[in-house]
């Protein structure tokens, strides 16, 4: 089999340490940020000559905690309840032959740092903290927005935004600046689609703190914010 070997340029670091509750799509939640750090090899400010100019990039990406040496032609996408198959290449799936990612974010700044080099601050990610990057891309405009593209099979899963109730007194145990971006993540209902039981306690990890929720309806609430 012929092989090819990519090397890791840097890493990403976020908020969501775990997979559970990292948005199903990049760009779905601005109010989630990144910062993309280099690895030592690659902290040269002349190969970011110019990024700035751009609002958004295309990051490629491994799905670093699906990477396995096997694969199938057919996935179960979370969103389809797990129940039914879809063709891997029709999915975004990261249980694929190559374990690789594609996200567009939202470019924020480039700044150097005295110990990292050049830092690139993002909006909008779909990453776990940690996640290894493969390539940075600008996003062209006039090459890479298709208004008249369809979401095929997806196109019939849209789901409204959560309800969420959060009490003042267990808001006020997250920092204000993480505040928004917490509320969004749970608007968005990181559940599995599978997934209703209005009595189960969920917990999503978020920075250093553990949320813990549940769903009834259309509406979240959030029981309890613990140190993770």
């Amino acid at each position: 089999m012929e092989t090819y070997t990519l090397k890791v340029i840097a890493h990403i670091r976020t908020e969501l340490p775990e997979k559970f509750g990292v948005p199903r799509q990049s760009g779905l939640i601005p109010e989630l940020k990144g910062k993309i750090v280099f690895e030592p090899e690659y902290r040269s400010m002349d190969a970011l000559r110019g990024l700035e100019e751009f609002s958004h990039l295309w990051l490629i990406w491994q799905f670093s905690k699906a990477a396995r040496d096997t694969w199938s032609p057919l996935v179960r996408p979370p969103r389809l309840g797990g129940n039914e198959k879809m063709g891997v290449f029709a999915t975004r799936s990261p249980f694929r032959p190559n374990a690789i990612g594609l996200s567009c974010v939202e470019l924020e700044k480039v700044e150097l740092d005295r110990e990292l080099g050049p830092v690139i601050y993002v909006r909008g990610v779909d990453l776990m903290d940690g996640t290894p990057i493969f390539d940075i891309k600008p996003y062209l405009p006039y090459a890479d927005c298709r208004t008249e593209a369809t979401g095929g099979w997806t196109d019939a899963l849209a789901r409204p935004l959560l309800l969420v109730e959060f009490p003042a007194e267990v808001l006020e145990k997250i920092p204000e600046e993480h505040r928004d971006a917490v509320r969004a993540v749970l608007e968005a209902d990181p559940r599995p689609r599978y997934q209703d039981d209005p009595q189960r306690i969920y917990g999503l990890t978020f920075a250093k703190w553990n949320i813990k929720f549940r769903v009834e309806g259309e509406t979240l609430y959030v029981v309890e914010v613990e140190p993770a």
